[in-house]
């Protein structure tokens, strides 16, 4: 017999109690494991993001990384790096999306190796799902702009 998980449902209720989590949290967030074991090769999870949190700015060097915003509103920011005549690395904030589906925009795919981050304007959940199995960032792979 196989060990199966319960059905996991994403209604109201489950996102406000996500959301009440975030609230409490001292990084203004809370995420939701969404697979069914620590051996399923993608990644998917609910992500309960406040107003005021911080999230560095980041990328996924392996995967492309598809966001959909089912509660709130935010922003998904995109940065290129650029380099200056000296040889520095920069960031340049190069498009925003605007994710708020109560306008009907629901989200965005955030193709591999670019860098964003996010910009939350009211209590939001978004979905996010990569190829592959969960890596860490390594210090590479984030920036303080």
């Amino acid at each position: 017999m196989t060990n199966i998980l319960p059905t996991m449902e994403i209604n109201n209720c489950s996102l406000d109690q996500l959301l009440e989590q975030a609230s409490q949290s001292p990084r203004l967030r809370q995420s939701k494991d969404m697979r069914t074991s620590a051996a399923d090769s993608s990644q998917r999870m609910l992500n309960a993001l406040m107003p005021g949190t911080q999230v560095p700015v980041h990328r996924h060097r392996l995967t492309d990384e598809t966001v959909i915003c089912l509660k709130g509103k935010i922003d998904e920011i995109i940065f290129e790096e650029t380099t200056d005549a000296e040889g520095n690395s920069h960031l340049q904030e190069t498009a925003r999306i605007h994710l708020n589906p109560s306008e009907g925009n629901y989200g965005c795919q955030v193709p591999q190796n670019t860098w964003h981050t996010v910009e939350v304007f009211e209590p939001s959940v978004i979905f996010e799902a990569k190829d592959g199995p969960y890596t860490p960032a390594t210090p590479e792979d984030i920036r303080n702009l």
